[in-house]
């Protein structure tokens, strides 16, 4: 669609739902029942997404002490393939960072306390031969990206991993480390089964703190770590960089970066149709925007660019890993991180605009 034309639509669309409006409603709407889309969200989504990461976490517990028992090559292999399927599934439930996943007192939200990346290898290294703290202010030494570190690292063979784990301390802290990711997962998920689903799902405003608003700012959230952090990040595209950092990519110690990548942006897909991962359908954030004046034409835009995304998504080769991608031939992320970039507008601006929703985070993005 031509984009001059998209434009004026989009803004003819706001001047007719400002006028027709009350003050302090939203732009006009048909019967979308938000409720039915929270609903879907709750149950399709969110609670099958944090319930499939604590069945994975589990294992992922289980192998680590096994390896811890046994330390050998074998052992070590069977925990790395656990950890990357509990971190591939994590992808899926990142994007949930309201209510029992929130921030709490000095509690930061789940993806703060078990998913911050880059990790700190000093902090890791003096927590071991120290006294590891799982509930401090070092959330750069926990969570998976510390757990990688250790069962990883990059340019060690497995068998100088597993040397490592002779001392003690080391398997006491890979230990301490996956059994906080466990509690912080399974707390989360008994929240969400223990009455918050019903609380969510009842909320149904679209004001700062109803559920659609928190939904909403933390989908668009997600998919501008994706982004910034993911990409942007090692691409040296952040404010303040000169240059390109192609250690700072998400998961470098595996080198699974690549594919990580590509199921985050696959669960913000999923939130955007509302599609749960068996593959039920129900309303999301399209069927919300079909209901609103200009809802159409902006669908028809973020789809479009949407195609781009994924066209420059599958451009990205697997190997070799995405940190040496930057460094030899970054031709392949600097275009995805473009369109990416073009992506932003529909999600944030436009979207916001036409539902009525308040952007209540800032990405220090310019966007």
């Amino acid at each position: 669609m031509n984009r001059r034309f998209y434009s004026t639509a989009l803004l003819l669309a706001l001047l007719v739902g400002f006028f027709a409006c009350e003050e302090g409603e939203t732009p006009i709407q048909n019967s979308f029942d938000r409720g039915e889309m929270l609903e879907n969200m709750a149950q399709n989504l969110i609670i099958p997404a944090y319930t499939d990461l604590q069945t994975r976490v589990g294992a992922l517990e289980s192998s680590a002490e096994s390896f811890t028992q046994n330390p050998d090559v074998n052992s070590l292999q069977s925990l790395q393939a656990a950890w990357e399927a509990a971190y591939s599934s994590w992808q899926y439930a990142n994007a949930y960072n309201f209510g029992p996943a929130g921030e709490e007192g000095i509690r930061r939200s789940l993806l703060e306390e078990v998913g911050t990346f880059p990790v700190s290898e000093e902090k890791i290294e003096n927590a071991i031969t120290g006294t590891a703290n799982f509930n401090d202010f070092n959330r750069d030494a926990r969570g998976f990206l510390a757990v990688e570190y250790l069962i990883f690292e990059t340019g060690n063979s497995n068998a100088t991993v597993v040397e490592a784990f002779a001392s003690q301390n080391r398997k006491d802290f890979l230990l301490g480390a996956v059994a906080d990711i466990e509690r912080r997962v399974t707390e989360v998920l008994s929240a969400w089964n223990s009455g918050y689903a019903s609380e969510f799902t009842q909320n149904r405003g679209t004001d700062v703190g109803s559920s659609t608003s928190m939904l909403y700012n933390e989908f668009v959230k997600s998919f501008e770590s994706a982004k910034n952090f993911k990409l942007g990040l090692p691409l040296g595209r952040r404010p303040g960089q000169t240059q390109a950092e192609p250690q700072l990519v998400e998961a470098w110690y595996s080198g699974t970066s690549t594919t990580m990548l590509k199921e985050h942006l696959q669960a913000i897909e999923r939130i955007w149709q509302g599609r749960g991962g068996q593959g039920q359908n129900g309303p999301g954030f399209r069927e919300y925007l079909q209901s609103v004046e200009g809802g159409a034409a902006l669908i028809e835009a973020t789809e479009a660019q949407m195609t781009a995304v994924k066209a420059a998504l599958e451009a990205l080769p697997d190997s070799p890993p995405l940190s040496e991608q930057i460094q030899l031939a970054p031709e392949p992320a600097d275009r995805l991180h473009t369109e990416l970039q073009k992506q932003t507008r529909f999600y944030k601006s436009d979207m916001s605009s036409l539902l009525g929703i308040s952007i209540t985070f800032s990405s220090g993005d310019g966007d």
